[in-house]
This record gives structure tokens, sequence and C-alpha cells, in this order.
């Protein structure tokens, strides 16, 4: 995006997923195989982030929906947690402005209570300058633990229970799930995890329920465009029943 040609227009692409989710591993393990700093890998997963964000407009995404701090990443290193705030400072402050001059708008799900004023203020920054956008929605879970939301929810549904507000006997599984985080945001058709990794760590759980999985072999820093049609190709050979006996589409 920064010092990036503009967007190409979409192409048509019915057969592509409205909304795909990535988990973006291995940038670590991208670093150690060249004998690089582990910072560098997470520097060279920032430019796939770019590479990929421009892709998935341009292969018709609606959504697209990225992994970028879980809430158990505050196990890491401090070192290397200071290296992933300051790539998430430079990227909105170095990339916001070609966002938002894309059409892309930003939203961030995750807990903000306790992250630095900084980083909350450029994280509100990024949602309040592309609000108006609609040409992509680019969802950042960052600080996010999809457990987390879902106890988030349960507690909000208890207080109105405890305040007399909702009778316990209303709540159901379309109710809780309007309770979290980005209610109108359509749950993902796809999810993707680089790196050889087969499991979602705690990403999207609730929302995942009905999505295809890819598990791609290639660490995060060496995805592009073509990784992401070879993801999406796989998920159009599938049928999504949806639990029911004949295929169909999400929507």
């Amino acid at each position: 995006m920064s010092n990036a040609a503009p967007i190409a227009p979409v192409a048509d692409r019915s057969d592509a997923p409205l909304h795909v989710a990535l988990i973006m591993d291995g940038n670590g393990r991208w670093a150690a195989a060249r004998g690089l700093p582990r910072a560098e890998g997470h520097r060279r997963g920032v430019d796939a982030l770019r590479r990929v964000v421009r892709a998935a407009h341009e292969l018709g995404i609606g959504y697209l929906t990225i992994f970028s701090f879980s809430s158990e990443n505050w196990s890491r290193p401090a070192a290397e947690i200071g290296d992933l705030f300051g790539l998430l400072r430079r990227f909105i402050r170095n990339d916001l402005a070609s966002l938002h001059r894309d059409g892309v708008r930003v939203r961030v799900i995750g807990e903000r209570d306790g992250l630095e004023p900084d980083i909350c203020a450029l994280l509100n920054e990024a949602e309040e300058l592309t609000r108006n956008n609609s040409r992509l929605t680019l969802v950042v879970a960052f600080n996010y633990g999809s457990r987390q939301e879902i106890a988030r929810a349960a507690q909000r549904l208890a207080r109105e229970v405890a305040e007399g507000k909702r009778d316990p006997d209303t709540i159901d599984a379309e109710m809780l799930g309007q309770y979290l985080e980005a209610p109108d945001i359509p749950d993902p058709d796809l999810i993707i995890r680089t790196s050889g990794e087969q499991r979602l760590s705690n990403f999207l759980l609730w929302q995942a329920a009905y999505s295809e999985l890819v598990f791609v072999p290639m660490h995060w820093p060496d995805f592009d465009k073509a990784a992401l049609e070879g993801a999406i190709a796989e998920f159009a050979r599938r049928e999504r029943r949806f639990g029911g006996l004949v295929a169909k589409t999400a929507s």
C-alpha cells in the first residue's frame, strides 16, 4: 500500500469466499531458516500482509480478518512483543492513508484495556478515518482471544439477566452471537493458516463453526496472491452443507 499503485478494480469472482480469515504463522521459523533475527521475520510478514490485502480485493473478497496479536502472545519475550508493537505502529502510520485512499475499512476486535495509550489511539484513528469505506473490510484481531470474547459476551448477558432486563429463556445461540465484538460481520467462509500447523489457536472459535479450513505449508512471509488463489481454489472444490445433506452457499 505505501508507495504502491492504487488497488485495481475488482474482478468478477463470484466463486470467491466473501470472508477470508488468516492465521499468519511462521515468521520466526522463516527467519530462523535463513539465519535472521525473529524481528526480520515479523518485518517480512508485514510485507506479506500488504500483498495479501491488495490481492484480497482483486479477488473479490469482501472481508479479510487477520490474527495480528493473540491474547496469549503476551507470554513471548518482552523484546519480541516490543518489536511486534513497533511494527503495528509503523504499519498504521505508513499505510493507513493508502488503505483509506483504496477504500479499505479497518475494524479492530480484541481487548483494548491495558494497551498502551498510543496503540489505542492508533487503532481508534484507523477505525474512524476509514469508517465510511466499503471496498474491502480489513478486520484486525489484536490482543484477541476467542474464548475471552465469548466469555465477555456471556458476562454481558448475565448482567442483563441479573438486572432484570432479560429473561434467561430468551438466550440462545443467535442471541449470544449478537453480543460478540462484530456481530454485523459475516462468519468467515474460509480460514487459512500458514506454516503447516493445523489448529485454530483460540481464533474465531464461535464464528468458525462452518468455516472451511485450509492449512498451507509455507511460512507467512512467503505468502502471496498465488498462495491465496490456491487456498481459494481448494475452498471452491469443497461442498458446504452447513449440517444438511445438500451443498449450499453461505448466503
